[in-house]
């Protein structure tokens, strides 16, 4: 072996100056969500024994509230009764309000007719007119459906309508000169453009669509899960009161998960649009 040999293969300073790769060490989404609702339960149970129970409450006495209530069967019998409503008002909302804000944004005639109402509905003040609601459709499951309906389409249908706009002039251009009639550019074009949008506003409609629920059992028949935070706070049972509240943060969590999972499933370039990390 020559001498130019072993000069080729010594190391030199500039080599050992190169740092070496170091393993990458990445917390899953799920492990990070996990993780905060492990540290603000454990402060919350810390602090919770110390708060007066009229005022509080903590973990481990809504679990136990919750126990008693599931082996009573009322638990159960509750969550049936809100979920009825609250399925058939958001599913009629979002089979309304998503053609109706793609009408609304496609062609300027109708925004120009309807557009100002489904403007000022958004920011009606849904309270005030449930009185008016239970003379038109009673106490039942009827006025509960149209309550849920009513404030859960006005996001769907903005959302949508915004869509629209949004959509680039050139991509309808496209279909437009391959002489597609119009029902094939909002078919083809429109909607899967608009789909972000869309998914965007059935996310928002589920929040307003539980409000609704509980604004509904709350002023018609008592009944529910609303019926259940009532009846307990007329009680002063804070502990019974939180279990349908935390119910119903979970059926929203769990709900808003499903949705995105549907935005998957018909968009799936949306993803790779965004720039946003998968994990």
């Amino acid at each position: 072996m020559t001498d130019n040999t072993l000069a080729a293969k010594a190391p030199t300073a500039q080599d050992a100056a190169v740092p070496l790769p170091r393993a990458k060490f990445k917390l899953a989404k799920g492990h990070v969500t996990a993780l905060s609702l492990i540290i603000v339960g454990s402060l919350w149970e810390l602090a919770g024994p110390s708060m007066n129970p009229l005022f509080g409450s903590y973990p481990s006495a809504i679990w136990e509230a919750g126990v008693r209530m599931a082996q009573s069967g009322d638990l159960m019998t509750a969550i049936l009764s809100s979920l009825q409503p609250f399925a058939a008002g958001y599913l009629l909302a979002a089979l309304v309000g998503i053609p109706l804000g793609l009408l609304i944004g496609r062609y300027r005639m109708v925004e120009a007719a309807v557009g100002i109402y489904v403007t000022a509905g958004y920011a009606m003040p849904l309270v005030a007119l449930v009185p008016l609601f239970m003379l038109w459709f009673g106490l039942g499951f009827t006025v509960k459906v149209a309550i849920i309906f009513t404030l859960a389409i006005f996001p769907i249908c903005i959302n949508t309508w915004e869509g629209v706009r949004a959509v680039p002039k050139a991509l309808i251009e496209v279909g437009t000169s391959f002489v597609a009639p119009p029902a094939a550019v909002m078919w083809k074009i429109v909607l899967p453009a608009t789909l972000p949008y869309i998914i965007a506003g059935m996310k928002l409609a589920i929040g307003k669509a539980v409000i609704a629920m509980v604004v509904a059992e709350f002023f018609t028949a008592i009944s529910g899960l609303g019926g259940i935070i009532l009846n307990a706070a007329n009680q002063f049972d804070t502990a019974a009161m939180f279990v349908p509240i935390i119910i119903l943060m979970i059926m929203a969590v769990g709900l808003t998960s499903l949705v995105r999972l549907l935005e998957r499933r018909l968009a799936p370039w949306q993803t790779e649009l965004s720039g946003r990390e998968a994990a």
